[in-house]
């Protein structure tokens, strides 16, 4: 099954639902800004990433176009991540994301910018190849409440499945199991080169 199946997949069923964490959602206490050369293109690029308010989740701000950080826009490329909207793309997302999600950031706008101001397409870079300078600079800056636009705090929703999910493609595949807490697991098998 492709992304985008598995995307309609999850919309159209009863498999998922959001429930209260009993968590407030939270937001970085302060500015990040770092820049670094990419992996892809090999290019530098810009990131500036700011506080924002509940509800507004983690978006990608490239070129005045807002892109947010949703399933909804990804679309598959090798070995890297894309979110994708109208006619702009922003690669290997996953090391920023991932490491905005490890430490609880819920709301957040992503200011990218490369070099070039002609480019639809932009990279994160890729420091040392791990979520770390990402992790790094959060704990730095910290994280606070996240309020909204009338100083109000909001209940985080997260999403539980309610029965088995499989999905594969060729020889890879991911398997969801209801559960209550978050339990990962996951193999790689690279064939040997002579």
């Amino acid at each position: 099954m492709h992304i985008s199946a598995t995307i309609n997949s999850f919309k159209s069923s009863n498999i998922i639902s959001w429930k209260t964490t009993g968590k407030l959602q939270q937001t970085l206490a302060g500015c990040i800004e770092l820049s670094g050369k990419t992996l892809q293109s090999g290019k530098v690029s810009k990131v500036k990433i700011w506080p924002g308010f509940t509800g507004q989740g983690r978006y990608f701000e490239f070129h005045s176009n807002l892109i947010p950080a949703s399933i909804d826009f990804v679309r598959e490329l090798l070995l890297c991540t894309s979110l994708c909207k109208d006619g702009y793309k922003i690669r290997t997302v996953e090391h920023l994301l991932s490491a905005l999600e490890a430490k609880g950031i819920d709301n957040c706008r992503i200011q990218i910018q490369s070099l070039d101001s002609e480019d639809t397409e932009v990279e994160v870079p890729i420091f040392d190849g791990s979520a770390n300078a990402w992790v790094e600079a959060i704990e730095q800056v910290g994280r606070k409440e996240a309020l909204d636009r009338c100083g109000n705090n909001v209940e985080k929703l997260a999403p539980y499945l309610s029965e088995p999910f499989y999905v594969s493609r060729n020889d890879s595949f991911m398997v969801a199991f209801p559960a209550s807490k978050v339990h990962i697991s996951c193999g790689i098998d690279f064939p040997k080169g002579k």
